[in-house]
This record gives structure tokens, C-alpha cells and sequence, in this order.
């Protein structure tokens, strides 16, 4: 049942929890709660698309396109467009029953055909890779039972499936504004049926988001039940992170994300403040373990060993955001396996120990380490200005200093996202080591990035070649096991099997930060990767 506007800001004035805040308190100072206004957000990068495969745009396409089922900050998977579902006993069948009577903002129904259809589109023709990957090979095929139910089935049993699909990535569209619209009208405006449309992309300055006034689908989650309180959001592209954060003392920004790390502890004293440490493969590097010096274990060790990670880490980001050690999952992801995370701790004799053993006892006259006349040169490629920001950039100079000291020649090379993402670094010669993560609030995360790739089933998200079918098996069995204790001690070993062999190299977690102005509450980030959501929040004044 909806309740009266006047009620739902009442209760919306006491549902801040998600935000940690110091100073003034315009609502507890008498501040007086307000519907409508404009909240404008500054945000980092600008997407290619408003929904698709990268986080980035799994942040926008929150606001617009609903999920079937969302994750609570317990962990439990909550209703969303599905008020409940059940697998079969063989856990190859999961049967949904849909909202009754919810629109479209194109007035079409969300009906179990539009949702089938979707569900068909990432498999097949979506341009959403990581919807896609989420439940390959596992997904096999869905139906509509009736308008209101929807049947998914599956090849084998694959119990994540569920925490899988709360990602953003997962927002349903409408098929009919799909079908009969051009690519472009449906990058720059993809029909949902969430809390607010897409009235406008202003490229290279900001995307504005109105106000859905028949919003009647929000999450079991949400904090408040009907339309957001607010008209319009003006997402705006601000890649600067010092005029992002300034931005919000001119007044110019209600909430800014990726707050710098050196003005972390100043946002903490004047704003409300939330940080979230992304579930899924942290920031680490791939190991180009199929060409290349680190074709050799030793060598792959000898790196790991050769820098002081966390040191650089902690420095480089004033102790904001965490160190993190395993190259595989990241700490906030459930089956974590926080013994792995401890291996090769800084230690610059076992370095030096490693690569003697293994040949690269000459040096030349930079006193870079060679073996056959070679020197041990590494072509480090990594995200500059997309995935690194200048403090992440300086953490790998500094990292590149210390590795010099072994007789490690590195090369920085800063690639742009049209570069990275474009293939230019997609053959194993073009690259050594290249930092990157992915969120997903599941270690099955594990099989989407380190399935074996093979010339007849390719796994482009294995950016370190790495063929292990003992790990492959391990990921696969965890995947199928419903029982979570199980599954998660099995995902331990996987992650271990990774870091025994150096085919990866910890470094940070990905962490989402953002600073919200004083008189703007009830912004908050849902569970599964963190992305902001507007449609609760208020102004008070």
C-alpha cells in the first residue's frame, strides 16, 4: 500500500543509516524535509552507453532500468520486480512471479514475456558482456508460463544465479521501445520502468534524469514506497577529482563520488561521508603467464616479493583505501580466503633469491637484471585516468622504483579505456603485467576470470592465460555446491591454487567513496556493487 507523501518523508527522515556524517545536521536542527528540487552529482567517467557491460554504467542504468530481484544489506536476496520465486528440487529451474500490473514508462507491460525477452537478449545480442559471462554456461534458456510468470532454466545447477542477477547490469527493458527504436535511441535512452527516465544526454557534461511520477516497482530494499521525492538528478561527468570535490563546497554538486583520498578526512568532518569496498575481483594484476619473463613461476614470485604492496598502498591513498593481497577475490566478497591474502609479504632478498635461481644473475649498466643478454624488461599496461587515478598512478611509480632495486625494468605504460578496451593489448605480446577488477557480489567471480581459455571456447577475461584445470574443476564444483559453507571453503582453495602459482598479484580494493551534502539525505548504495540510488533521497532546509 502507498503511503501519503507527507508520511513517506517522515519516514525517510529517519532512515539515514547508510551514511556516516559529522557537523551540522540540518533535519536534527529543525530543518524541514522538501519534495521536489534537483540533486546534481558528480560523477567520474561518462559511459558510451547508458547501460551495458561496465560499472560505470551499471551506476546509471540503476536509476532507470529495475531489477528482478535486488541484495539486502545482509546478504539475502530481496523482491524487486519479482514479489517471490522458487528453484526446482534438481536447482535447474528458477520460477518468478512478477509485480502485477507494473508499466514500462513507454506504457507497455512488464510482463514474464518482456522479462524473457531480456534474459534472451544478454545471452545473445545485447552488447552486455558481463550480464553475459554472469551466467555463462549455465543459463540455457527462458519462458513466460503465464503474464506473470516466468520460467528460467538452466544446463546445470549454478546456486549463485540469484546473487548474480541483483547486479545492475541486469535492469530490464523494454522489448518494444527496443525493437523499434535505432541502437543510438536506445544507448542514450534505454525505456525502463525505474524511479526516473532519461530526459537528456548532454555529451561530455551530463546526463539529466527526471522524475517516473508512476513509479510503482521500487525494491523491497528501498527506503521509501513510491516516485522518488526529488524531480530531476543532473549526472554530471567531472573527471577532475579536485574540482569534483571542490564542487561540492561551491555549492555546485549535492554529492560527488570518488572522493580523492587526500580530502577524505576533510569530507569526513564537513559532509556525510559513505565508502564501500567493492565485492569481486579487487584491483591486482594479471600475470601474462603464456609469453614473456613471467612464463617462469620464479620470476612471477620473485615480482610479487620484489615491492612493498601494501606500504605503497597505504601511503598512496592515506590509509583510505585497504591493501589487499589476494590477486582473486576481495575482501568484502563472500568465501573470501583471507590466508591467501597474507602470501608473498615484502621481501627483497627472496626476490633477489627467486630470480638468481631462475638465470637473471647478469646486470647491465642500469643494473637491470639479464639472462642470455636479455634484460628482465616488464611492458606494464594499466587504465590511466579510468581504472588508476593519478594517486593510483603514483602507487605504481612507486612500485616501479622498489622493483628496480631487484633488477626489474618496468615500463609504465598508461593506455586509454578506447586503447584497453579496444584490443590493442588483447595479444599476450603486448603486455606483462596489466592491473584491472571487476565487481560481482560473488566469488563466483573466480570462473569469470579465470576460466581456462581455449582456441574453441576463448575467455577474453583471462588476462592472464592462465590454463589451470585443476583450478578450473575447483571453480566449477564450487559453483554447482548449494551447500554455502562448502562452496565458499572450495572458492578458498581456488583462490589459493591462484596465489600458490603467482598467477596473480594483489594490490588494493576497489572502493566506492562518495560525500553527500548536509541538507540531501537518504542517498544510498545497494549491496551488490555499490551503485548510488536517488530515488529515496530528499533535501531537508
Amino acid at each position: 500500500m502507498t503511503r501519503t507523501r507527507a508520511t513517506l518523508i517522515a519516514a525517510a527522515v529517519l532512515a539515514t543509516a547508510s551514511l556516516s556524517a559529522c557537523g551540522s545536521d540540518p533535519a536534527a536542527a529543525g530543518g524541514d524535509p522538501k519534495t521536489g528540487g534537483t540533486i546534481v552529482y558528480g560523477h567520474v567517467q561518462e559511459p558510451p552507453c547508458i547501460f551495458g557491460g561496465w560499472i560505470q554504467q551499471a551506476y546509471i542504468s540503476r536509476q532507470v532500468l529495475d531489477g528482478l530481484v535486488t541484495l539486502a544489506e545482509d546478504g539475502s536476496v530481496q523482491p524487486w520486480l519479482a514479489t517471490k520465486w522458487a528453484a526446482s528440487a534438481d536447482g535447474l529451474t528458477y520460477t518468478f512471479t512478477l509485480k502485477d500490473g507494473v508499466k514500462f514508462t513507454d506504457g507497455t507491460p512488464v510482463d514474464a514475456e518482456a522479462v524473457a525477452w531480456n534474459f534472451d537478449l544478454w545471452e545473445n545480442k545485447g552488447g552486455n558482456s558481463t550480464a553475459k559471462v554472469s551466467i555463462d554456461p549455465y543459463y540455457k534458456s527462458a519462458k513466460a508460463v503465464d503474464a506473470r510468470t516466468v520460467e528460467i532454466s538452466l544446463n546445470s545447477p549454478y546456486p549463485p544465479f540469484l546473487n548474480l542477477i541483483t547486479q545492475g547490469y541486469f535492469g530490464i527493458q523494454s522489448p518494444t521501445a527496443y525493437k523499434s527504436r535505432t541502437e543510438k535511441e536506445n544507448c542514450e535512452k534505454p525505456i525502463g520502468s525505474g524511479g526516473f527516465t532519461v530526459k537528456e544526454w548532454k555529451h561530455g557534461e551530463e546526463v539529466v534524469l527526471a522524475k517516473n511520477p508512476a513509479y510503482t516497482s521500487w525494491p523491497a530494499t528501498a527506503k521509501h514506497e513510491g516516485p522518488a521525492i526529488v524531480d530531476e538528478v543532473r549526472w554530471k561527468f567531472i573527471a577532475d577529482g579536485v574540482s569534483r570535490y571542490a564542487s561540492l563546497s561551491t555549492g555546485e554538486s549535492h554529492v560527488v563520488y570518488e572522493v580523492p583520498t587526500v580530502n577524505w578526512k576533510d569530507a569526513t568532518a564537513r559532509y556525510q561521508t559513505i565508502r564501500y569496498i567493492t565485492p569481486g575481483k579487487p584491483v591486482s594484476f594479471y600475470i601474462n603467464t603464456k609469453t614473456g619473463p613471467f612464463t617462469d613461476a620464479a620470476v612471477r614470485k620473485a615480482f610479487a616479493y620484489g615491492a612493498d604492496r601494501k606500504a605503497a598502498v597505504e601511503a598512496g591513498f592515506h590509509g583510505v583505501i585497504p591493501y589487499e593481497g589476494n590477486p582473486a577475490v576481495s575482501q568484502s566478497t563472500p568465501g573470501y580466503n583471507a590466508e591467501a591474502a597474507k602470501a608473498y609479504a615484502y621481501d627483497p632478498a627472496k626476490a633477489n633469491q627467486l630470480l638468481d635461481e631462475a638465470g637473471w644473475t647478469g646486470r647491465n649498466a642500469e643494473k637491470v637484471r639479464t639472462k642470455d643478454g636479455q634484460p628482465l624488461t616488464i611492458k606494464l599496461v594499466y587504465g590511466s585516468g579510468f581504472i588508476f587515478t593519478q594517486e593510483g598512478a603514483t602507487v605504481l611509480q612507486v612500485l616501479q622504483e622498489q622493483w628496480k632495486q631487484v633488477g626489474f625494468d618496468v615500463k609504465l605504460i598508461p593506455a586509454t579505456q578506447a586503447e584497453l578496451w579496444g584490443g590493442k593489448y588483447s595479444d599476450p605480446s603486448t603486455f606483462d603485467a596489466t592491473p584491472s577488477y571487476w565487481t560481482s557480489p560473488s566469488a563466483a567471480i573466480l570462473w569469470i576470470v579465470w576460466r581456462p581459455s581455449t582456441a574453441e571456447k576463448p575467455n577474453g577475461s583471462n588476462r592472464s592465460f592462465y590454463n589451470n584445470e585443476t583450478l578450473s574443476t575447483t571453480i566449477q564444483q564450487a559453483n554447482a555446491e548449494a551447500d554455502a559453507a562448502k562452496a565458499n571453503a572450495l572458492y578458498g582453495k581456488a583462490q589459493q591454487i591462484i596465489q600458490d602459482d603467482a598467477a596473480g598479484i594483489g594490490l588494493y580494493t576497489q572502493n566506492s567513496t562518495y560525500a553527500v551534502a548536509q541538507n540531501l539525505k537518504n542517498v544510498w548504495l545497494e549491496k551488490s556493487q555499490g551503485e548510488p540510488v536517488f530515488s529515496d533521497a530528499y533535501f531537508v532546509g
